[in-house]
């Protein structure tokens, strides 16, 4: 899945899923170093403890962060399976 990303500084994030675990996840932009983390972080995790894990993450005064969008990412592709 490929989503685009709003209010941070990745334009994207794409990732697959393979028996409700998450595979193969790329940011487009953003903090390298943060983004490559988190990717290889969750990389294997289940899709609902990674929800559970990312979501609301905020990045300084912003009302979202790239784990949050992941997130969000996340969610959009259960409600479409």
């Amino acid at each position: 899945m490929n989503y685009k990303t709003q209010g941070v500084c990745s334009r994207e994030v794409s990732f697959d899923v393979k028996d409700n675990k998450i595979t193969n996840v790329v940011f487009k932009g953003g903090c390298s170093g943060n983004t490559q983390g988190v990717a290889r972080l969750i990389e294997g995790m289940d899709i609902d403890e990674a929800i559970s894990r990312l979501d609301g993450i905020r990045c300084g005064m912003r009302p979202t962060s790239c784990p949050d969008q992941l997130a969000r990412a996340l969610k959009q592709y259960k409600s479409q399976q």
